[in-house]
């Protein structure tokens, strides 16, 4: 049994290879971009709203107020990027108890492209919010001889983040597909239903690490 969609190829030519992460990942995408088009096609500021709209706005809402609580900061300037990164997260860790579906976070290479994203993120906002000289003077603060320092931190959060996600999620893959094995009846329901539990609490341990992370480069390099 292959667990990481990594290693599962549909295509190969030469060096180009269509695995399971791509497919997984492009059809993940294609189901928020049309079930984002269906929801927001109809929306209007009148006091009658439809259902789609409601929950449109609960889930925009409560993104904004956790954004808000994890980065003492005006949340609307980070919603399109850790929103989405929420959401994508999420979908793809819920999706994974439909039969024959490879949820793309159990793969390294996505994990590693999300936390690359925030790795970049986080002087994009320090920059945009403080200037670049004063965003580069942080690095050598309290001293000079702080910046490798600083630097190691920088990339090891990053790693650690991308590790996280993907030891997560492939390890509740594992479990489930040893349990299957093992006992094929009701442990693995179990197991799947815990797998989905896990997954969404991942979705906003990520999320709330990246806000953290942004807000903490903020406030350093202010």
């Amino acid at each position: 049994m292959e667990i990481s969609p990594d290693h599962i190829i549909y295509f190969s030519f030469g060096f180009f290879k269509l695995n399971a992460t791509i497919v997984y990942t492009w059809l993940v995408m294609v189901l928020l971009a049309g079930f984002s088009w269906f929801v927001t096609r109809k929306v209007t500021s009148s006091a009658q709203i439809t259902a789609k709209q409601n929950l449109l706005e609960v889930l925009v809402g409560g993104l904004l107020s956790q954004i808000k609580d994890a980065t003492n900061q005006q949340p609307e300037k980070f919603l399109p990027l850790l929103g989405t990164l929420f959401i994508f997260i999420l979908v793809s860790n819920l999706l994974s108890a439909v039969p024959g579906f490879k949820p793309p976070t159990g793969s390294l290479s996505t994990t590693t492209a999300f936390s690359l994203i925030v790795f970049f993120a986080v002087p994009y906002y320090g920059i945009k919010e403080n200037g670049l000289l004063n965003y580069l003077k942080s690095y050598v603060q309290p001293t000079p001889f702080m910046l490798p320092f600083n630097i190691i931190g920088e990339v090891s959060r990053t790693f650690a983040l991308a590790v996280r996600l993907f030891g997560n999620i492939l390890s509740g893959t594992m479990m489930g597909a040893i349990l299957l094995v093992i006992m094929p009846l009701f442990v693995p329901v179990i197991m799947q239903m815990l797998g989905l539990l896990i997954g969404v609490v991942q979705a906003y341990i990520f999320t709330v690490l990246a806000a953290v992370f942004i807000a903490a480069g903020l406030e350093v390099h202010g």
